[in-house]
Parts: C-alpha cells; sequence; structure tokens
C-alpha cells in the first residue's frame, strides 16, 4: 500500500474523530449546565478515575497506556470548556480585577526601596534601572528585605531570583514561601565580575578572595586559576569589595562590580571573569499591596500538588490546553512533609487576554494549594 493512500485513510479518521469530540463536547457543555442547575463539583475524581480504566481496558494492553494519556487530555479540555461555560469567578479573580482597576497607570518614579547589601550591590544597580530615582535603605540579608515590606518601612524591595549561570537563588523562593507580598517587576541585569584589589596588589599576591556564593559560582574557572587563593563567601559583592578596601591588605581581592572599584577606591585587576559572558541575573521588585501596572504579560504562582503521579501533568495540560507559555518551573520542598515539593511557575500571558482569567478561576480546582505572587511586566 503506497504512503498516499494510508495518509487518506488517517485523513478520513481524522474527519470522524473531529466530529466526534465536537459532539462529545457538546454533550460535556450540557452536563455543566446540569451541575450548575443542581450546585454539583465540575471535577469528580472517582468518575475520572473510573473512566480511565474502563477505556484502558476497552483499548487493550498495547494501547491501554496511550488511552489514558489521551483521555486525561480529554478530561482536560473538558473541564477547562466547562469552567469558561459556567463564567466562574472566583475570589482569586476578582481581587486581581480591582487591582487592575485601582493600581496608578504610571510605575512610581521615587519609592522607598529595600536591598539586600551595600553600596555598589547589584541589587542596586537593578533597582536604578527599575525607578528612575529610588530612595534606598540596605538591608544585611534577603530575610530583613522581605521584613521591611511587611512592616512597611519600604514600598517596595529588590531580590535576586535566579542567574543564567549559577541557576536558583534558593534562600529567596524558600523565603517566597513564608512571606505575604506581590511581585510587580522584574529585571535581567547583564553581570559583570571584576577582581578588584587595594592599590599595589599583585595577582600572585592573592591568598584570600570574597565574594557572595552566586558570584563564586559563576567564576570558578578564573578562581582555579588563582592557586594558593582561599575563596570565603559573604553576604554580597559590594560587601566583598567594602571588607577589602577596609582591611587595607595587600594580599586579598572582592569579586565584585565594576562600580565598587571606585566607590571603594580599589583597582580592577581582572575585569569580566566570570565563565560566561552572557550571564544575566533576574530581580524581582516586590511590594506589600497587589499592583498590577499596565501591559503586564508574566504572573508567578505557587502550587502544592497532590503527591500521587499525574499531579503535575495535569497542570501542565491544563496551561497547554489554554496556550499558556510556562517560562520558568521550579520545585522546592515543603517544610515539614518528606520528598513532597511545591512547584513556582514563571507564566507567559496578557492580564487582559481571556486565558489568564480562565486559569485565574481554575487555580483552586488544580492543586491542594496555591499561592499568586502578582502579574507584572519584565525589562530587559
Amino acid at each position: 500500500m503506497e504512503l498516499e493512500q494510508l495518509r487518506q485513510e488517517i485523513d478520513q479518521i481524522d474527519q470522524e474523530l473531529v466530529k466526534l469530540f465536537g459532539q462529545r463536547m457538546d454533550v460535556s457543555a450540557r452536563i455543566a449546565d446540569y451541575k450548575r442547575e443542581n450546585a454539583m463539583p465540575i471535577f469528580v475524581p472517582a468518575r475520572e478515575r473510573s473512566k480511565l480504566q474502563e477505556v484502558a481496558k476497552l483499548a487493550g494492553p498495547d494501547m491501554a497506556n496511550y488511552t489514558r494519556v489521551l483521555y486525561s487530555m480529554l478530561f482536560e479540555l473538558s473541564r477547562s470548556y466547562q469552567s469558561k461555560r459556567l463564567g466562574k469567578v472566583s475570589p482569586l479573580s476578582q481581587r486581581i480585577t480591582e487591582a487592575i482597576e485601582h493600581t496608578p497607570r504610571l510605575f512610581p518614579q521615587a519609592p522607598m526601596v529595600a536591598c539586600q547589601g551595600v553600596e555598589g550591590a547589584y541589587s542596586q544597580i537593578a533597582c536604578e534601572h527599575i525607578f528612575k530615582d529610588p530612595f534606598i535603605l540596605y538591608f544585611k540579608n534577603f530575610e530583613s528585605v522581605f521584613s521591611a515590606i511587611d512592616q512597611g518601612m519600604c514600598q517596595y524591595g529588590i531580590l535576586p531570583i535566579e542567574n543564567s549561570t549559577a541557576g536558583s537563588v534558593k534562600k529567596v523562593y524558600d523565603l517566597m514561601q513564608k512571606h505575604n507580598f506581590s511581585i510587580v517587576r522584574s529585571f535581567r541585569l547583564k553581570v559583570d565580575h571584576n577582581l578588584l584589589v587595594n592599590p599595589g596588589t599583585r595577582l600572585e599576591d592573592i591568598r584570600e578572595v570574597y565574594s557572595h556564593e552566586q558570584a563564586i559560582g559563576q567564576c570558578g574557572d578564573f578562581l582555579q586559576s588563582l592557586t594558593g587563593a582561599n575563596v570565603i563567601p559573604v553576604g554580597n559583592t559590594a560587601m566583598a569589595a567594602e571588607m577589602v578596601s577596609i582591611s587595607g591588605r595587600k594580599d586579598v581581592a572582592a569579586l565584585s562590580s565594576r562600580a565598587c572599584a571606585e566607590l571603594y577606591n580599589l583597582d580592577c585587576l581582572a575585569a569580566s571573569v566570570q565563565d560566561k559572558g552572557n550571564n544575566r541575573t533576574r530581580f524581582l521588585c516586590i511590594s506589600k499591596n497587589l499592583e498590577i501596572y499596565p501591559g503586564s504579560d508574566r504572573t508567578s504562582i505557587m502550587m502544592i500538588l497532590p503527591h500521587r503521579p499525574g499531579s503535575l501533568y495535569k497542570v501542565l495540560a491544563r496551561l497547554y490546553t489554554l496556550g499558556i507559555n510556562v517560562t520558568k518551573l521550579e520545585s522546592r520542598p515543603i517544610p515539614d512533609r518528606e520528598f513532597e515539593f511545591m512547584f513556582y511557575f514563571d507564566l507567559e500571558t496578557s492580564i487582559y487576554s481571556e486565558e489568564f482569567v480562565q486559569l485565574m478561576c481554575e487555580l483552586d480546582e488544580l492543586c491542594e494549594e496555591f499561592k499568586y505572587f502578582g502579574s507584572y511586566t519584565e525589562v530587559v
């Protein structure tokens, strides 16, 4: 049999499948109407499990798993279609609508902002890209930045969340589970690490190098070339430069930004020593209140899913069904639960899209628990 004949057979089968799919979705819609009239939930897990067992048995051993996958997707499509038909409105979607209506159209120009570190830190550089003329307060650690927002000391906070080379800043992810806040903007900063020393220091003299652990991880190849130098992690790259300057020693160095060289009267002994040239760190700008500015097209959420096979697949299937792109998926351990994880999602979708509104109305049925971190614009 020729390939073209086989393709014609496939086309004929597809025509029937599309027709039957339409019929199935029509019945699904009528079921949704019945459930609304009788105050019944859309999702009935027992019914779905029974149906999956039934179709797998009908398909036979060779096709059982394929059939389960197909019908799992069909169920997700049906539930999404039913939710849309019922015009479900959740408290979260109402809260988001109110935030869109009450958030000023112009992004703040000169607010009080919390940053971790000291003058010259990359957080400060990111802050000055995000805001036109910010008033910056510096804090020792990330926890203190969250606390400054919680207590109303600062209107906004700047936090690093991930690096293109070293990966996620896990401490920040863990703190995000503990605190209530909203993301209002994000920024990707091009990061160049430089070896800064007190004037007169030679490369061969260096016995200690200070920097933040993320910067150390981003400069591994260069640090290996410094034979005999002990690498010491500190709280911040700018703190490292300050420490070197205060010490006055000519056997220590810091991996820090070029801005810190002038700020702390240091020499740049080696420039751009990171392993990869395209080294970028993504920073989040957070606030205590939910603020959603015009043009927001990214959304961050956290989910705790049932600890059973297929839970994450069902979420991803729903996102795929709605045509929403996942730009970040991070798992973190859930405190007090052994080998169970929460999932952090960054989603790419306009806040004005129908798909965004529908997802916000369906989140509670997709997981055991979820947290909406906000919708925002990313500045590059």
